[in-house]
């Protein structure tokens, strides 16, 4: 299983933080990961791909803007914001774009910064900000934002004294940049639960590391296999990452099979659909919630999809229903009754996960359907029609 979108981008950032040449491995070979090297390369990195390794190449002294070209077409450039503030004193970094969803303000990003000694300004679409020394803080976030945690982390590990965040969000892909901290010298207690402890050390050191496996990766393959009564087996995903949408699976009528790094999806007759509720993790993650959509739809039976941290995230069924889905929203509920068959139709990704889903739906859906912005795929998933097909499905990308 390739190495998760949701981690490497931000190891990438947190190589900023030590001059020299450092490693990852397991690099996925998706979209955002081309426009976060050449993020870095404006900032003054070397940046080389090798496969699925990737080098960087950190200057004593990195550049410390972060244009808006390449910032609006991936939010997560957000996060060079704390390795600059750490290394230059000093970071301009544009308002981000990426995924069209809904809010993900920043909010907490900049409240936990200030608490840490940074003078923070918002002028002309860039965050502006200065810092002649970062000191240690306790911070409580309001939400377990995963982006505010791996902010306020690395900013921390180089600050004078110590810093607590508290409420800090736990996902698979924080425990992974903690463990890259760590082995770069970071001195980070706590790892894995909702308060990390920081203690800052002077300097840090290069690494060589290991990207995490993609857990929505290997989720979306779960999913596809429920919806097209296939047998597969998905190995190097831990499957504790991916405990309660198993569960879920399990409760559509899958049988699943747990082994090591390795789970065994098998799936006959039509599945049941089944209640969801996104959560921060070890809650059901939103990034399933547009395949679980899918399968729902084509269900038997109905359930209530509860979407609790993006507001927008059920734009897409807008288009779902162009291929016969029976979906009813209000506010963060979605209704989804099943239906017997689908039907094939032209339709439109909004985001990388809404686009999986109209592909999910596609394959069991009667006739020909056509998905459209399907760049938003690339940003997510590596060889993602090509895995389609090595699994048998009938599915091809044409040039538009």
């Amino acid at each position: 299983m390739p190495g998760a979108k949701n981690s490497v981008l931000k190891l990438m950032a947190a190589t900023l933080l030590a001059p020299g040449t450092s490693t990852l491995t397991n690099v996925p070979d998706i979209e955002d990961v081309t426009i976060m090297s050449e993020l870095l390369r404006r900032l003054g990195c070397v940046v080389a791909h090798a496969g699925s390794s990737i080098t960087i190449e950190v200057p004593e002294r990195p550049d410390h803007r972060a244009d808006y070209d390449l910032v609006r077409k991936m939010r997560a450039s957000i996060c060079v914001l704390g390795p600059l503030i750490a290394r230059c004193g000093a970071a301009d970094v544009a308002v981000p774009g990426g995924d069209n969803i809904g809010s993900r303000g920043l909010d907490m990003h900049v409240e936990g910064l200030r608490k840490m000694g940074v003078h923070v300004d918002n002028e002309h679409g860039y965050l502006l900000a200065e810092c002649e020394a970062l000191t240690g803080a306790s911070v409580f976030l309001d939400f377990p934002s995963v982006g505010a945690t791996e902010t306020i982390l690395m900013a921390a590990v180089t600050a004078r004294g110590q810093s607590v965040i508290e409420n800090a969000a736990r996902e698979p892909e924080i425990i992974d940049i903690c463990s890259m901290l760590v082995s770069m010298g970071a001195d980070i207690s706590g790892i894995g639960s909702s308060s990390l402890v920081i203690n800052g050390v002077s300097d840090l050191k290069p690494t060589k590391h290991r990207v995490v496996s993609d857990r929505i990766v290997a989720g979306t393959w779960a999913v596809a296999a429920v919806m097209t009564q296939g047998d597969i087996t998905i190995h190097g995903v831990p499957h504790e990452h991916l405990a309660l949408p198993l569960e879920k699976l399990e409760l559509t009528g899958a049988r699943i099979e747990r082994e090591g790094a390795s789970i065994r999806i098998q799936m006959q007759g039509r599945p049941q659909c089944v209640d969801v509720v996104t959560l921060p993790y070890p809650g059901f993650p939103t990034d399933l919630q547009p395949q679980f959509i899918a399968l729902n739809a084509m269900g038997l039976g109905a359930a209530l999809v509860t979407e609790n941290l993006f507001e927008a995230r059920f734009r897409f069924v807008q288009e779902l229903a162009r291929l016969g889905a029976d979906v009813r929203t209000d506010g963060h509920h979605a209704l989804i009754r099943g239906r017997e068959s689908l039907s094939g139709a032209p339709v439109e990704a909004t985001d990388i996960r809404a686009g999986a889903g109209l592909v999910l739906a596609g394959l069991v859906a009667n006739g020909s359907t056509t998905v459209y912005g399907v760049t938003h795929i690339d940003r997510g998933y590596a060889g993602f029609v090509e895995t389609l097909q090595g699994l048998g499905a009938q599915i091809q990308r044409v040039d538009d």
